[in-house]
């Protein structure tokens, strides 16, 4: 099965691209990856981000405090920790 961006998992019908799930995010919860992409940016090209840690603590508390208050599913909450946060489902 092909859709208009690329494939679809055999196993559970969902695209392989997952940026749906980024679709309708809370203004501050967009603001907030913004930021954190920012910080990895600046981490990634070797240099210091003093920042950084302020930067995951705020994502990661918003991602937790919108998936209890089910303002984004559980789905969405791990593809944006394990994209953003660079967390790993155990």
């Amino acid at each position: 099965m092909n859709d208009r961006n690329g494939q679809y998992d055999p196993e559970t019908g969902k695209p392989l691209d997952q940026s749906y799930l980024e679709c309708g995010l809370p203004e501050d919860l967009h603001e907030s990856i913004l930021r954190m992409k920012e910080s990895w940016n600046i981490i990634d090209s070797g240099r210091q981000d003093n920042h950084w840690d302020l930067c995951w603590c705020d994502l990661n508390a918003l991602i937790n405090s919108y998936e209890v208050e089910q303002v984004i599913s559980s789905e969405q909450a791990w593809y944006l920790r394990e994209k953003y946060l660079r967390m790993g489902k155990e």
